[in-house]
């Protein structure tokens, strides 16, 4: 039997179009139902497919299949492990001391986004992020108190408790406020509230969902000048640098502030529908805190921000991500 020529002419287009694919590992530490996976990793295979015609792909590795424990995301990108990784600056603080200003109270001016902040202080911070392209970068919602078997009202309420915090600035906010802070990465939080390890944690709403901390918490105190968390999702330059130019072009068209904006809407989104089903449950103690509520709270961290920016001359970032 013959095949015509049609026939074979479109079977080695096919051929060749498989041949010339190319999958890119995004390693996720995460479940596939954390907010991450539809706003950063679906998008970024939706937009890089769609632009090269399905010659690039994007495919999420979740749950730490490409390696255990979040604090290392970053060298996985770094030594090609994964093409593209995410996490959060302040598991490694030391290396992000002027990117993590952005998590810092009062920091985003009222009417800015997260993640525009941190873009425009890209010059500031670049060096933060060697041997990476950044792909997005992006802030939680503004953190709140979610506690074990404590209702806070007061900073008096904070005294003594073991807090868990993401990094350094929330260790400052946290020893500012009298508690003692542990940091820990957040998907070891479920087990030390439950056990008691910790009274709590400081972090945003969305983590009541995503890593169903809901399960665990008694209240949840919001309204404080906690600050946020940042993010990063990089991909190694080993990774990048072996792409085609067409390829490259696709890639950085689809990074940058559009799918931080996916990030950070959906964070939002997740928090305000977490914490609407909190206040729904018996389960837990939702406190809002006015604003003369929350006023000896911000007395107390006051200084944070200042003291933290001077600590690692990050005066020029700062005017950057508030301009």
């Amino acid at each position: 039997m013959k095949f015509s020529t049609i026939a074979l002419t479109g079977a080695m287009a096919v051929w060749a179009a498989a041949a010339g694919a190319q999958e890119l590992k995004f390693a996720n530490f995460t479940p596939p139902f954390h907010t991450v996976n539809a706003s950063v990793i679906e998008k970024l295979n939706a937009d890089l497919s769609a632009a090269t015609n399905g010659s690039v792909t994007v495919r999420g590795y979740h749950g730490g299949e490409l390696g255990a424990g979040p604090v290392e995301q970053y060298v996985r990108a770094v030594q090609g492990v994964a093409d593209i990784t995410w996490g959060l600056p302040g598991y490694t603080s030391s290396q992000f001391q002027k990117t993590m200003i952005v998590e810092l109270p009062g920091v985003v001016p009222e009417g800015k986004t997260g993640y525009d902040a941190i873009w425009d202080a890209m010059d500031e911070i670049k060096g933060e992020f060697p041997g990476t392209k950044p792909v997005a970068l992006w802030t939680s919602e503004p953190n709140v108190m979610i506690m074990r078997d404590k209702v806070i009202r007061t900073p008096a309420d904070l005294q003594g408790l073991k807090i868990r915090v993401a990094g350094a600035t929330a260790a400052e906010v946290a020893t500012a406020l009298g508690a003692t802070p542990v940091q820990m990465p957040i998907n070891q939080v479920y087990n030390a509230m439950q056990t008691g390890l910790i009274d709590g944690v400081f972090t945003g709403a969305s983590t009541l969902s995503d890593f169903k901390l809901n399960e665990v918490a008694g209240s949840i105190t919001t309204g404080a000048p906690l600050g946020r968390l940042a993010f990063f999702a990089v991909m190694g330059q080993g990774s990048y640098d072996k792409l085609s130019a067409d390829a490259k072009a696709a890639v950085d068209a689809a990074s940058g502030r559009g799918v931080s904006q996916s990030a950070e809407v959906s964070w939002n989104a997740a928090a305000d529908e977490a914490l609407e089903a909190a206040r729904a449950s018996s389960d837990n103690t939702v406190v809002d805190l006015t604003e003369a509520q929350a006023a000896p709270f911000a007395e107390l961290v006051s200084e944070v921000t200042a003291k933290y920016v001077a600590s690692v001359g990050g005066e020029a970032a700062l005017a950057a991500m508030q301009k």
